[in-house]
């Protein structure tokens, strides 16, 4: 099954599912508005994945200076566990690091073990707490960072 996925840039024409995948998914969704800031951020990477011909995920980075900082990463959660928040975070990586990104950083929240666990298995480190972070449930964010984007291969995991 997960060999028909496939990444495409951001397009306007996903919005209005991403909207739906947004709202089910967070307790503080993206805007439509973000999402349109997207289309036209000259620094930023935003992939949206498609599985079966539906969008199963989407995420982004912004390109700041040289480091790659991660935006969003969301897939549905019917299809969490299978492997697409991994592949979507490498090309998402991979691309930041073709723009010139020889970092990475992303906060989380600290709750979210699973995503904590799948950015370590990547190579990220936690690096400190952001208190408070989130504005709809005052949760901490982890700050993690990926140091050598340059040399860096994925695991296999």
């Amino acid at each position: 099954m997960l060999a028909t996925l496939r990444f495409v840039t951001l397009d306007k024409t996903h919005i209005p599912k991403i909207l739906e995948i947004e709202q089910s998914t967070h307790s503080a969704p993206w805007s439509q508005r973000s999402f349109e800031n997207e289309l036209e951020h000259k620094y930023g990477v935003f992939l949206v994945g498609f599985l079966e011909g539906e969008i199963c995920a989407y995420g982004g980075v912004w390109i700041l200076v040289d480091e790659a900082h991660v935006t969003n990463v969301v897939v549905r959660e019917n299809l969490r566990g299978q492997g697409i928040g991994r592949r979507l975070m490498i090309e998402l990586l991979e691309k930041a690091r073709t723009k010139g990104a020889v970092c990475a950083t992303l906060e989380v929240r600290a709750s979210n073990a699973s995503a904590i666990h799948l950015y370590e298995t990547l190579g990220f480190v936690q690096t400190t707490v952001r208190k408070k972070y989130y504005p709809d449930n005052k949760e901490d964010a982890v700050v993690m960072m990926l140091n050598d984007l340059l040399d860096w291969k994925p695991s296999a995991k």
